[in-house]
């Protein structure tokens, strides 16, 4: 039987990329999303809303795939409207594809936030979890969307008998516009902006993530794995941790990116500057910055997501994960971080998002 992909979330950083990896090994793929792109050869659009069953149930009436990949979320208020909001997204979801018998397994992708805990209490729920990371690390004692989409997920893997995979990355580095957490983007177009400016390219963030190891996920790693999990006898219904396969410190790594860029880089100076107040004003500088260069996107807000960069860079702890559990079940991609972020960045310059 052939393979047919269903790709929820298909216009981000992590399901654009799925896309192009499915795509480019045969797949027939679909890729759902409230406004989806026509950007990636192959790829057939579908429009919907996760949250309206009737939308669900019109747009998938002639699509039955046997693997359903899910990317995306929506970001509200608070903790418990990301809990109620998430998981009617994926129970939606599931509840409409179950009665066409055709799907055969379902990836949800999360993050370390299983581990550090919601946005409104990050790192913050008591005893900061040991590092690295690693997947038998029981729940927190915490509200905590990412629980209740497992457990939609767990709940129709009973019901309708596929299996599933749950993929916890680290911060996510790759192409994506419009993407609500993309701390690669967000570091290209501050270091844009310092070099049209002459500011320093300045760490914004902690001591303890300055000084302290570190690891994150390139686009196209996760993209690798989640079509291993999916195709892969003992791979199936686990929990994965995903990175590239390195660590890094940020003070080792943050003078590299600022020679990249050609802006003098400054380093943790004892204090802790967030990159939502420092880019704050800029909306209107990076409108005049893209058009005298001719770039394809004028508002900074589509490009940069300071608030979750500042998130990330501000940790009171080092943060890494633990790779193990799909090491040891065959999963042995590796990527330089060093190369992810250049890899990005020339990217970024060749479609004209950065100067």
């Amino acid at each position: 039987m052939s393979n047919t992909a269903l790709v929820v979330g298909a216009s981000g950083i992590i399901g654009s990329n799925l896309a192009q990896e499915l795509l480019a090994n045969n797949w027939t793929t679909y890729g759902l999303a409230r406004r989806p792109g026509t950007d990636i050869a192959g790829l057939q659009p579908v429009a919907a809303d996760l949250m309206d069953v009737a939308s669900l149930e019109t747009v998938l009436a002639d699509i039955k795939p046997t693997h359903v990949f899910i990317t995306s979320w929506m970001r509200n208020d608070t903790e418990a409207e990301n809990i109620r909001v998430n998981s009617a997204m994926v129970r939606n979801l599931l509840a409409v594809l179950g009665p066409k018998h055709s799907v055969q397994h379902v990836a949800l992708v999360t993050g370390l936030k299983h581990y550090l805990g919601p946005f409104e209490a990050y790192v913050s729920g008591g005893v900061a979890p040991p590092t690295p990371l690693r997947e038998s690390q029981p729940r927190l004692a915490l509200d905590n969307f990412y629980y209740a989409q497992e457990d939609e997920v767990y709940a129709a893997a009973a019901r309708d008998g596929f299996t599933w995979s749950i993929h916890r990355p680290h911060t996510i580095i790759g192409k994506a516009v419009g993407n609500l957490m993309n701390l690669g983007t967000t570091l290209a177009v501050y270091a844009s902006i310092c070099k049209a400016t002459g500011r320093p390219f300045r760490w914004p963030g902690s001591k303890a993530q300055w000084e302290g190891l570190s690891d994150v996920t390139d686009a196209r790693v996760i993209a690798k794995q989640l079509l291993w999990a999916a195709t892969t006898d003992a791979a199936r219904n686990e929990a994965y941790n995903v990175v590239n396969g390195d660590i890094f410190r940020w003070s080792q790594l943050w003078g590299r990116l600022a020679e990249w860029f050609g802006v003098e880089a400054v380093g943790f100076d004892g204090s802790i500057h967030p990159l939502e107040a420092e880019m704050a004003g800029d909306a209107d500088l990076w409108r005049e910055i893209a058009t005298k260069h001719g770039l394809a996107e004028t508002e900074l807000s589509r490009l940069a997501s300071p608030w979750h960069t500042d998130l990330d860079l501000g940790r009171p702890i080092e943060v890494m994960t633990d790779m193990a559990n799909s090491r040891k079940r065959g999963f042995t991609v590796f990527q330089s971080t060093e190369d992810s972020f250049f890899d990005l960045f020339a990217k970024l310059r060749e479609d004209r998002l950065i100067p």
